[in-house]
């Protein structure tokens, strides 16, 4: 008998599952950056990720990424500040929690991270 646990250092999440695509906003974004202050001490929260993950905690950062209609958009790092796994079997569970933005990319950077980091296919840019 075993378990299954991911680790992840990408909290890759929809509008749906917590991303704050209210103040996150691409178009926004690319006219004029958004800066880090404007997000610096608020504590956003994701939910209903599937299966059993474990994400690394501050002091060490996970990439913030959105996922739009599949297509993932790096965002910057954060902290993850808290995690919860629920579920009653495998095939059931479920990982939430809370995170804080550190870093927030230039749109410039943001862009050449995205189709670089993104698996072929996977990049909103493409």
């Amino acid at each position: 008998m075993g378990s299954y646990i991911e680790l992840n250092d990408t909290l890759q999440i929809t509008t749906e599952q917590g991303f704050p695509a209210n103040i996150l906003d691409l178009k926004k974004h690319q006219e004029k950056p958004i800066q880090l202050s404007e997000v610096q001490n608020k504590i956003f929260e994701f939910k209903e990720k599937p299966n059993a993950r474990i994400f690394h905690h501050a002091p060490t950062r996970c990439f913030l990424v959105h996922n739009i209609d599949g297509k993932w958009l790096y965002w910057g790092k954060i902290f993850i500040i808290e995690q919860t796994i629920t579920g009653d079997k495998q095939e059931n569970y479920k990982t939430s929690g809370k995170y804080k933005i550190i870093e927030i990319y230039d749109p410039e950077y943001q862009k050449q991270i995205t189709l670089h980091e993104t698996s072929e296919g996977l990049s909103y840019f493409q």
